[in-house]
């Protein structure tokens, strides 16, 4: 693969990976959130893949696409799972993120500035090593924002989960892009972690519908006080 290839194709997966997380902030329908999710996992592998494939480390093409089927698969196939338990019986009163805390265009703008400090905080690592790889850190540590932007301020469980999900993708690709990936045993470790969290999250979230009659954070808060 020629470095100019590899770059063009290298902007074009973190361009994909920054923007479905913008996605994530701007729609509303808990289904389509969880597709953007799914093509968030595919960007993060393919990320994985074209860094493993230029510097010639098949254990990292490997890693890059043991990450698309956890993340791009099985992960948001357990979140529709659960979104169809906790949306059965209610005529569809889940399946949407109706009340933000924070409504969609001062999402998108925050979502902006995050991403501008983002690479203003970064900055200074990009220069020590400017290879394309580094100058692609920002897109991560800019998803690892936005996804505790939404773990704050969404008040469905599942669209926390989600938001918690784009927290682990934005780590896992600032650690690939920061140190031209990690080893294998360190990945599955944590991808079996992240795994392990969404199965329980996901009997969490079905429980409280089942016990409360909702998922909303703030109703739950209301009934405890």
């Amino acid at each position: 693969m020629s470095g100019g290839l590899y770059t063009r194709l290298l902007d074009l997966a973190c361009g994909v990976f920054l923007l479905a997380a913008v996605l994530v902030l701007w729609r509303r329908e808990l289904t389509a959130i969880i597709r953007v999710f799914a093509l968030q996992g595919v960007a993060l592998a393919a990320l994985a893949v074209l860094l493993g494939a230029h510097e010639g480390r098949w254990d990292l093409v490997g890693v890059g696409l043991g990450v698309g089927v956890l993340r791009a698969g099985l992960l948001p196939y357990l979140m529709r799972r659960a979104l169809a338990a906790l949306s059965a019986g209610r005529g569809g009163e889940e399946v949407r993120e109706t009340r933000p805390l924070v409504n969609v265009a001062a999402s998108l703008l925050t979502a902006a500035l995050l991403t501008l400090l983002a690479y203003a905080v970064s900055r200074p690592l990009t220069l020590l090593d400017p290879t394309p790889a580094t100058r692609a850190l920002p897109v991560g540590l800019a998803v690892v924002l936005i996804g505790f932007f939404v773990l704050v301020t969404r008040r469905r469980a599942l669209a926390q989960v989600v938001g918690f999900l784009l927290l682990d993708n934005g780590i896992t690709a600032t650690a690939f892009l920061a140190t031209s990936g990690v080893p294998l045993i360190v990945e599955l470790g944590v991808s079996f972690d992240v795994l392990l969290a969404v199965l329980v999250l996901e009997i969490l979230t079905t429980r409280m519908r089942a016990a409360f009659g909702t998922t909303d954070i703030d109703d739950l808060r209301e009934l405890h006080d």
